[in-house]
């Protein structure tokens, strides 16, 4: 009998529908047109960058040098200087310049540019501090994560002025996300690119970037007043991106460092007469502390505990508080101070030689207060940029005039971008100069 053969098929995966093939054929087409118009938004906004970081060089370049005749600026290591100014000393202060160097922030970066170069000139100071903020690397405001985009154009800025300067870092200098770290952007502002900048990293076994040392000195010799930058550092409590606002404080090694700065100050005066020979030894008599002031970015808490006592105190003033100028603008009670405590300000109190503390960050608040003898003071910021709409307000805008005398007092006076006095090389902005009210309510208004 013959077997019958049978024959093994094999399988076949189905065949494709008409319609199947046109449903991928479609998907395809819309990953490769939505690929090309990431490619070509890439592009197109880094032209746009670059032809705006280009247009903010110029414009930083415009600007003609300072006629100042400068101290001299001795530097004597890990961040300390000398300033030999025997007539007294000239310092501003800037805080939250806020330049993002990216293409959405292009025009509002010219008005910022404007803005420091305006006041710089017409101030003509020997040295300038920027209590923070310089750039802001913000992406969906600035349009780019580069930090060291806006650093530039300030550096740029500040060295075709051709006045001499630093920075106490502040939160947005150097974010999470940004490219450069707080290092980085210290080794490219210190490179000697911009001999202008003055800024040094500051001793390594102290947390932060940035902490230094400027001491005024008279032709004897003697320290007459010393201003002490810190680093407040940024966010805190795995607040990476800053959306809950948890900001730092300074760190414990941080004040044992000012701690051992200001007691050091003292003993190098005290060592300075002797050798000054009796006649001018005498002159002097019984030195007392030097003085010193700090500036930093992020506003210690004992500034929201001032402010909440002559706050609650139906602004007047109490035995702790002194109103000395100023409003809160942020909010009736928004100090956005470390959260947690520190003992800077104990440490102050204390050692009895800090008279004056300078910082900026809350954009909208310029008050200063007179906390337990100490002045508590926000600088007057220059943001065009950070807050929504900012750029239309000018109250807030404007920067801190310092002077210290022969003998190292200080004293201060807040100033008005939209002076007449500041006049500037481009047209200034029309601004609302909005009221402040609400948080402070002055005797003589009533």
């Amino acid at each position: 009998m013959n077997e019958t053969t049978k024959t093994q098929i094999p399988e076949t995966e189905p065949v494709e529908t008409g319609k199947k093939k046109q449903k991928k054929h479609r998907v395809r087409k819309f990953f490769c047109a939505l690929l090309a118009l990431i490619v070509l938004f890439v592009g197109v906004t880094t032209v746009i960058t670059l032809i705006g970081l280009s247009a903010s060089s110029k414009r930083a370049a415009s600007f003609r040098a300072v006629d100042v005749s400068a101290p001299e600026f001795e530097n004597i290591g890990d961040g300390v200087w000398n300033i030999h100014a025997d007539n007294g000393l000239k310092v501003l202060q800037l805080t939250d310049v806020h330049i993002g160097g990216g293409w959405m922030s292009i025009k509002k970066d010219g008005m910022a540019i404007n803005a420091v170069a305006a006041m710089i000139t017409a101030e003509k100071p020997d040295f300038v501090i920027v209590t923070g903020d310089v750039a802001y690397p913000v992406p969906f405001q600035a349009g780019t994560f580069n930090n060291k985009s806006g650093a530039k154009i300030f550096a740029e800025l500040m060295e075709n002025l051709g006045v001499y300067w630093t920075i106490a870092f502040g939160n947005h200098d150097t974010e999470s996300y940004s490219y450069f770290s707080r290092d980085q952007i210290a080794d490219f502002y210190s490179s000697g690119d911009y001999p202008h900048c003055l800024l040094q990293k500051g001793p390594a076994d102290v947390d932060g970037v940035g902490n230094q040392v400027f001491r005024v000195v008279n032709r004897d010799g003697l320290i007459t007043r010393a201003l002490i930058l810190l680093d407040s550092h940024s966010y805190v409590d795995g607040d990476v991106f800053g959306v809950f606002w948890k900001y730092d404080n300074i760190h414990e090694n941080q004040v044992a460092w000012y701690k051992s700065v200001v007691e050091g100050l003292q003993a190098e005066n005290a060592e300075t007469v002797k050798k000054l020979g009796t006649d001018k030894a005498a002159a002097y008599g019984q030195l007392g502390k030097v003085p010193t002031s700090l500036f930093f970015h992020i506003p210690l808490t004992e500034c929201k505990d001032a402010w909440y006592e002559y706050y609650d105190n139906g602004f007047q003033d109490t035995e702790n508080v002194q109103y000395l100028d100023g409003y809160v603008g942020e909010g009736k009670k928004q100090i956005y101070s470390g959260i947690h405590e520190d003992d800077l300000f104990e440490t102050a109190l204390e050692l009895g030689s800090t008279d004056t503390v300078f910082f900026g960050h809350d954009h909208l608040n310029n008050i200063a207060l007179k906390y337990k003898g100490i002045i508590l003071s926000y600088g007057m910021s220059v943001d065009y940029l950070a807050y929504p709409g900012i750029f239309k307000l000018g109250s807030q805008r404007g920067c801190t005039v310092l002077n210290v005398d022969a003998a190292g007092k200080l004293t201060y006076t807040k100033e008005s971008y939209y002076q007449e006095k500041y006049t500037t090389q481009y047209p200034k902005e029309q601004v609302t100069m909005q009221e402040l009210k609400g948080e402070r309510v002055l005797e003589d208004e009533n």
